[in-house]
């Protein structure tokens, strides 16, 4: 099996103001020194530019950016915007802008060539809803797998892409999938990438699993096969519920 470096990444979404950049400084100090492994956080881009001097080592990203380079689309942030913002990374077809903002594979595809042609690594999210995964596993892995097929940009690699599996209906809900319900997703996963991308780009690639983790459940969500990290809500919001998380990668 490849080795593959973990990486845990934390979203904050519509979350955070001025008076939480001392959690940034705090998971800062978590992340220093941790030369096996990675730490990320994807804030609103409000925070970018304030947070950017106090991470270290941790790579502050943008929860989305728009697919066009510029143009009169209210209330976007273009990949130019984000790196001058001192971004190194973005999210990208995260479910709840998928479901809110109507965002098709297609868009989410060239969002993330966008943001690849401004150097800013990626995380791209694919997951299905409830009523897809009460049709069974296998439909459930075909859907996942047809989306995941659909949003990836011309030219991805694992230099600069990461695949996270956020099944929608354990997000913020406080369900989790099983360990075996995840080794089956990101198996699937693995495959689809091994044949869209060929054999060594698609072993490294990193696929990470989102959906309520927590420091209760990390350890036994990232010892699982083919989990190389995790994509963390509202646990990322303070070091100190982030922190079990870290060990535990």
């Amino acid at each position: 099996m490849t080795a593959r470096r973990k990486l845990i990444a934390g979203n904050w979404k519509m979350n955070g103001l001025s008076a939480q950049l001392g959690e940034v400084s705090a998971i800062a100090q978590l992340a220093a020194g941790r030369s096996d492994i990675d730490v990320a956080l994807y804030l609103p881009a409000t925070l970018i530019a304030p947070a950017a001097p106090l991470a270290g080592t941790v790579l502050i990203g943008g929860q989305d950016c728009h697919q066009e380079e510029a143009g009169a689309f209210t209330g976007n942030v273009s990949a130019a915007m984000l790196v001058e913002a001192g971004a190194r990374g973005t999210l990208v077809g995260h479910s709840e802008r998928r479901a809110y903002q109507q965002e098709s594979n297609t868009d989410v595809a060239a969002k993330a060539a966008r943001a690849h042609a401004h150097s800013l690594a990626v995380i791209l999210c694919v997951g299905e809803t409830l009523e897809t995964r009460e049709q069974g596993d296998e439909a459930a892995h075909a859907w996942v797998v047809e989306q995941l097929r659909a949003s990836l940009p011309e030219g991805a690699s694992p230099d600069w892409l990461t695949i996270a599996y956020e099944p929608v209906w354990a997000i913020g809900t406080g369900k989790v999938a099983t360990p075996p319900q995840v080794a089956a997703m990101h198996a699937a996963l693995r495959t689809a990438l091994v044949e869209a991308l060929g054999e060594d780009a698609g072993n490294v690639m990193r696929i990470l699993y989102g959906g309520s983790v927590s420091g209760d459940n990390a350890a036994d969500i990232l010892h699982t096969a083919n989990v190389d990290g995790a994509l963390v809500g509202g646990a990322s919001l303070t070091a100190a519920k982030f922190a079990p998380i870290v060990d535990a990668a």
